[in-house]
């Protein structure tokens, strides 16, 4: 970005540049006396941001050099477009790395005919590539010693002038950079974003290892080129201008990258060369061959000497730069330090790799951003991978291994992840390093909620476990190939399930296998192997596993099917890929087609033998839910008529709930139209279901005598554990054809049913009701069907009632929970059912219903203070009160869905809505989603429910303190009611959008307060006139005309009252007229856009028109001071209303409103005198 030529700048005289230098100067100069890696480009730091892409590619000069020239007719014997003929270093990075090499040979021609100028193009390369568009003068220095010369490296800055200079020694060249101080160049090529940033980034690095390498064999060693470099970019990276100190700090480290490689050149050459210098010794005739090992002894010294000054320059580079840069405040400048020191110990173990340069990655592993402390864990991760280099590495692993263990509690995940694998590579390479505390601590890892974390430690877990399992197979040498296999890996399992039993961090061994499954797929996935172990009885080979073992080791079958069949994806767990890949997808076709193959035969056999454990079975009938649908190994019939007879017999020994569920999710999977076995899985589902059905009449029938429940207790588990069955497949399964309601429903009004009959009934009534409504547009044919539908709705409410007041809560909720979800699926299918053809019938709840089920959630939900205040003594109380706490969450969810889908009436949310404030770290979320749901039905409705709420508040704590009793549970302080009112306030967003809601909210407000109320010596104020202090939290929502027609209604329902609002009894009054006349000053953008600002009328009174004009507000009735607030007194004055053209929300008349009042001492009189009419009040 330096558009000027540097060539005609290099010849100009030492005395010219100085002359220019110090009238720079002269205007002003600045010098800086901060640290070297301190606040950096302050000056600069009210600059904004710009792309810096145009100006730094393609910056064509205006006089052509020397150097460019030569590079131009290169390019033109090379057959090259024309465009390319005069271009600079800098535009050459633009052209790719072929170009790049012939360019830099090119250069390295011009450089051996003249190299000042040339070297000069090359610093102005590397002054462009800072981002500085400016000008590079040079002046040649005798000794790098003189005092003189040290003391004029400055960076000056002439803000008079807008310039900046650098000035500095690249010896033999005393360097001055000149620049303006451009306010748009703040970014430089290296901080741009986007891919032009990451391009110029490698492009750069490319062009300083390409010139090296082009270099190595000429000009490199002339003690010229890279002294005057070295010294540039010496001088530059210890800038206090971060452009100069970033760019020239990466290009020198991969300058000593660069010459690294240059070194291990030169050390191949002198191996080589001693190679063919041993050869001639072993001979007979090396008398003859002394002149041939002469000349390959001096070509070793010639080697071994470039070589050393190879490494002297590598050495004063890491000293110049490296030893002051890897502290920087920049941390994009720390990260390049390190990731280069780690090439370099790699790639030139022999000078960099020992205890001098490992400090310094031990060191900034302790680096406060997570890209630094990255870069030396993949440094380190280099080192580790290479074996000939550990020896070397012994001092630092046993200085900074603790460092390195806890980075994997790094909070940054991809630290974590690449030190986990760090110590994975230290745990293959060395076997002493890691101690069996720090497997414990590190092993703990699978069960991370980050997967990439729980991968890698998945895969150190698996490592150890690979050893014991080939152990195990060594020593069996008289057993064949498949028994040996069978072994191992139940030695393998056997180490994984003492692992997880012994690590007692997670119950759930889902997490284990996933952390498992990329490295030890094969191991779980070998579901004949693990089947085999299962079925396997105690042998002379082994003691097998105990009844612990087998159960965890079901579980471990049961989530590698899982695992296979649906991916990585688990709950509580990220990091996990997505998408699958069509390579994946097809993996993850043939295991579901192997599983299915194999375990649709085995799995009766492992029913059959763990019939007795009700976990187990649970856990193993989950595993038909993960079979392929189209499998030819489920056309057996043999095989699925075994796995449903030996389905039947689990659930005829069994009738827990978690075996139940899990057998009628496993036959909800099977029974599917798309499944090969459907037919027969629907065939055995449909006996199984009559069968119970069957004994459930029978029983039934000896139980039920007239309308009282008598049955012995085996009768009553026989009809507890047929229910459970039947109300777990009702719930997956329609069943509506067995008329369970018909048969179910006399067991609610029978008196002496158990709790747990009548909470089973009323599950399996609902799962009828709503299997009912659900098929309706297939099953109603007729309207005789959808009157009897209606009447079995109205029935199952009814009885439904009955049970909201049982005397086991367990019952209460089921039958509340019932009835919501019941009339929410019915109110859903009446808004989505066909027109054309029969549909549910609508159906009202009736009146004493929905009292009854608002009264429950007053009762059942909010209960109590509040659950803040509930101590918590011990850790099984609190799992008891989060569980209670999410029974009540449940209920109100459930109430709440009636009022949203339009089931209850609206204002029946006012019992819900007043227990905003004081639940709401419970419930808050669940009240707050229905207001904004039901304001999206009806706003004004919405609006009118909040009133209502309030209204009642109010009215409680009124009868409260008149009737002086104890304090109630529904009753709220005055405080918290307005706390109430401002929270429901702050639900208003758009004053525009909810403008008629606000209005109808005050305009409710005021008639709650003065209708029907009636002036007398006995009761001079309504006795409800405190609402309007919380009704005046509204007022700060209402727009600038709606306060004005607000105001008038307010003075119409007072006009005909003797009001002294010097007196206590009045100030919620005052206060509510000051709410609603404090508009003018504060008043917000929108109200005031929306308000009309119309001129005063003609017939306005003087007095009138003066109070108008002394304030900014055009408010009828405004205040002398501009702003009411506390702490400020505020004049409030009569005047006439006047006639206006705002749009009057109320139809108010127009006549004046102070008319008929009595003028002397009230505030609302006739009178002219504003000294006898002005009441001063402090708020």
């Amino acid at each position: 970005m330096i558009p000027e030529s540097t060539a005609a700048a290099a010849s100009r005289s030492s005395e010219q540049t100085k002359k220019s230098h110090d009238e720079a100067n002269s205007s002003g100069a600045v010098n800086h006396s901060e640290d070297e890696s301190g606040n950096e480009n302050q000056q600069k730091n009210v600059r904004r941001r710009k792309r810096a892409h145009k100006g730094s590619e393609n910056v064509k000069r205006k006089s052509a050099r020397a150097g460019c020239s030569s590079v131009g007719r290169a390019r033109g014997r090379r057959g090259k477009r024309r465009h390319v003929e005069n271009v600079t270093l800098f535009e050459v990075i633009t052209m790719g790395r072929s170009a790049m090499r012939a360019v830099i040979d090119d250069w390295i021609k011009a450089y051996v005919t003249d190299r000042d100028s040339s070297l000069l193009d090359l610093i102005s390369f590397f002054i462009q590539c800072c981002g500085c568009k400016g000008v590079v003068t040079a002046e040649m220095c005798q000794s790098r010693e003189d005092s003189d010369v040290m003391s004029k490296m400055v960076e000056e800055l002439d803000e008079v002038a807008s310039l900046q200079y650098k000035k500095f020694l690249a010896f033999p060249w005393i360097l001055t950079v000149t620049w303006p101080m451009d306010t748009d160049s703040v970014e430089y090529p290296l901080t741009q974003s986007g891919p032009y940033g990451r391009w110029f980034h490698s492009e750069f690095c490319d062009f300083v290892s390409v010139l090296v390498a082009q270099c190595q064999h000429s000009v490199i060693f002339d003690s010229y080129l890279m002294n005057t470099l070295i010294s540039l970019l010496t001088e530059l990276s210890n800038s206090y201008i971060r452009a100069f100190r970033h760019t020239c700090t990466l290009a020198a480290v991969k300058l000593l990258s660069a010459l690294v490689g240059v070194a291990l050149s030169l050390s191949v050459g002198i191996e080589n060369s001693q190679k063919l210098y041993k050869v001639p010794k072993t001979k007979t005739t090396r008398q003859k061959l002394t002149p041939q090992l002469e000349r390959i002894q001096k070509k070793i010294a010639e080697l071994q000497g470039k070589r050393v000054e190879i490494e002297s320059m590598m050495d004063i580079v890491f000293k110049g730069v490296f030893l002051k840069r890897y502290r920087d405040v920049l941390p994009e400048i720390r990260s390049i330090c390190v990731e280069e020191l780690g090439l370099w110990m790699k790639l030139y173990s022999s000078e960099f790799l020992n205890d001098t340069y490992l400090k310094y990655m031990g060191w900034m592993m302790y680096d406060k951003t997570p890209d630094v402390r990255l870069k030396c864990v993949l440094g380190l991760q280099g080192l580790f991978g290479d074996p000939l280099l550990l020896p070397k590495l012994d001092l630092f692993t046993s200085r900074f291994k603790e460092r390195m263990i806890s980075m994997t509690l790094d909070k940054d995940n991809e630290v974590s992840v690449q030190t986990m694998k760090l110590l994975l590579l230290i745990s293959r390479t060395c076997d002493d390093v890691l101690s069996p505390d720090d497997y414990k601590q590190l092993l703990q890892f699978v069960y991370s909620s980050q997967r990439p974390l729980a991968a890698a430690a998945g895969e150190l877990l698996y490592l150890k476990l690979l050893s014991s399992g080939a152990h195990t197979s060594d020593s069996q040498d008289e057993i064949n190939e498949e028994e040996a296999h069978k072994l191992q890996t139940s030695a393998r399992l056997k180490s994984l399930l003492q692992f997880h039993q012994e690590s007692e961090l997670h119950k759930h061994v889902v997490y284990l296998v996933d952390s498992l499954w990329d490295c030890g797929g094969a191991l779980l996935k070998d579901w004949a192997a693990l089947t085999s172990i299962l079925l396997q009885e105690p042998s002379s080979h082994g003691p097998g596993l105990t009844l612990a073992e087998q159960a965890l080791l079901v579980e471990i079958l049961v989530a590698s099917v899982r695992q296979a069949s649906e991916g990585p994806a688990l709950a509580g767990r990220s990091g996990a890929k997505k998408a699958l890949n069509a390579r994946e997808k097809k993996i993850q076709i043939d295991d579901c087609t192997k599983l299915t193959e194999h375990l649709l035969t085995v799995l009766p056999k492992l029913l059959n033998k763990f019939s007795s454990s009700s976990d187990v079975v649970a856990s193993l009938l989950r595993i038909p839910q993960f079979f392929i649908p189209e499998c030819p190994e489920a056309e057996n019939t043999q095989a699925v008529s075994s796995l449903m007879a030996e389905l039947g017999a689990v659930l005829d020994f069994h009738s827990g709930p978690v075996v139940v569920e899990a057998a009628a999710r496993t036959y909800l999977s099977l029974c599917g139209e798309e499944t090969s076995c459907g037919s027969v899985a629907r065939d055995a589902r449909d006996s199984l279901v009559q069968t119970w059905v069957d004994k459930l009449t029978v029983l039934l029938e000896d139980s039920l005598q007239g309308d009282c429940f008598s049955a012995d207790e085996e009768k009553t588990g026989d009809i507890l554990s047929t229910l459970r069955k039947l109300r777990a497949f009702h719930n997956c399964h329609d069943l509506s054809r067995w008329s369970l309601f018909q048969l179910l429903s006399p067991l609610l009004s029978a008196g002496g049913a158990p709790p747990e009959v009548l909470l089973e009934v009323l599950q399996c009534l609902c799962f009828f009701m709503i299997w009912s409504l659900n098929v309706s547009s297939g099953t109603l044919t007729s309207r005789e069907k959808a009157v009897a539908q209606r009447l079995q709705l109205r029935l199952f409410c009814e009885r439904s009632h009955r049970c909201l007041s049982h005397s086991d809560h367990s019952v209460r909720h089921q039958a509340f929970l019932g009835v919501c979800d019941v009339l929410v699926a019915h109110s859903y299918q009446t808004h989505v059912w066909d027109p054309t053809s029969f549909g549910p019938l609508l159906h009202t709840p009736s009146p004493k219903l929905q009292r009854a089920l608002s009264t429950f959630v007053c009762m059942h939900v909010f209960v109590g203070p509040d659950c803040d205040s509930q101590s918590r003594v011990s850790e099984g109380s609190e799992v008891e009160r989060l569980e209670d706490l999410h029974r009540r969450r449940n209920l109100l969810a459930a109430f709440c869905k009636l009022i949203v889908h339009g089931v209850l009436e609206m204002s029946t949310a006012a019992e819900v809505f007043m227990y905003y404030t004081k639940y709401y770290n419970d419930f808050g979320d669940i009240i707050k989603e229905t207001m904004y749901r039901a304001r999206q039905t009806d706003k004004i409705e919405s609006s009118r429910t909040l009133v209502l709420c309030l209204q009642q508040l109010f009215v409680r704590l009124k009868k409260e303190q008149e009737s002086g009793g104890r304090a109630q549970a529904g009753v709220q302080t005055f405080t918290s009611i307005k706390e109430l009112a401002r929270r429901f306030a702050l639900t208003f967003g758009d004053p525009v959008k909810f403008r008629e809601c606000v209005v109808m909210m005050h305009r409710t407000g005021i008639e709650f307060v003065f209708q029907e109320f009636n002036q007398t010596p006995e009761t001079p104020t309504p006795p409800l006139l405190s609402y309007l202090t919380i009704l005046s939290e509204f007022s700060s929502k209402l727009l600038k005309p709606d306060k004005k027609t607000v105001f008038m209604y307010l003075q119409k329902h007072t006009a005909e009252l003797f009001i002294n609002l010097r007196d206590e009894c009045w100030q919620p009054l005052v206060y509510y007229r000051a709410s609603l006349l404090t508009a003018a000053e504060g008043e917000d953008a929108v109200s005031y856009v929306s308000s009309d600002r119309k001129p005063c009328p003609p017939n306005r009174s003087p007095f009138s028109k003066q109070k108008l004009e002394g304030s900014k507000s055009p408010c009828l009735f405004s205040p002398v001071d501009s702003k009411v607030s506390k702490g400020h007194r505020s004049k409030f004055s009569p005047s006439h209303q006047e006639k206006t053209t705002d749009v009057d929300l109320f139809s108010l008349p127009l006549e004046p409103a102070a008319r008929g009042l009595n003028p002397e001492g009230f505030v609302l009189s006739s009178s002219n005198e504003a000294e006898d009419d002005t009441v001063e009040i402090e708020l």
